[in-house]
């Protein structure tokens, strides 16, 4: 962030935490689309819709415990994170732990004892491969197969290959570890790998 962002934020936060109208409908133009994108990383569309909408209800007295340690995208990041993690307990959906998963079996057999590829996929970087990309199917496999993964594996492999979050952003919105958001993205790459590598060969999703 330059240094005149870092201003203007500070002048935004500064101005929400006054109560400031303007500062409120700046913050709510700028940010809710990233939030919006978070939310649905959890819940379907018309469900992330209100989790932000709430989201900007609490941030009105959250804000005042902003300390700044993060930027402010990063912390209402977190926020909505944390509101979709609440929700999906409510409603008895919450996944279990993903860093108690052990390997599907369609994976384990490719990995040696120290969790190295023992056979890496094929992967195939040709023209047959932008057509497939062209015509939707490899498209609409990746999001089926992008759906299915853990709430968590998916937040991350999101968060951090789609929208470019740095790691200790990515650690922040989902409140993870270093280490265990490597575990994350790595089983998120292990599923993802293989479902290009069989679309690859065999054109099945």
């Amino acid at each position: 962030m330059t240094d005149s962002s870092r201003e203007k934020e500070i002048e935004l936060i500064q101005g929400l935490k006054t109560g400031d109208n303007d500062s409120f409908q700046e913050a709510v133009r700028a940010y809710t689309p990233g939030m919006l994108a978070v939310a649905r990383f959890y819940l379907d569309h018309s469900s992330a819709e209100e989790a932000v909408q709430d989201c900007w209800v609490k941030v009105i007295d959250a804000i005042h415990g902003f300390e700044g340690r993060s930027g402010l995208k990063t912390w209402l990041h977190r926020v909505v994170a944390n509101r979709c993690k609440n929700q999906l307990r409510s409603a008895k959906r919450e996944v279990s732990s993903d860093f108690s998963e052990a390997l599907e079996p369609a994976l384990s057999d490719r990995f040696n004892a120290k969790g190295r590829w023992e056979l890496p996929p094929k992967l195939q970087f040709h023209d047959s491969a932008d057509t497939l990309m062209e015509n939707g199917a490899l498209s609409d496999c990746l999001d089926k197969h992008l759906s299915a993964l853990p709430e968590t594996q998916r937040s991350a492999l999101m968060l951090y290959e789609a929208h470019q979050h740095k790691s200790d952003d990515v650690c922040n919105i989902l409140d993870v570890s270093a280490s265990n958001l490597r575990v994350l993205l790595h089983r998120a790459r292990q599923k993802i790998f293989l479902m290009v590598e069989n679309f690859q060969e065999t054109g099945e999703c």
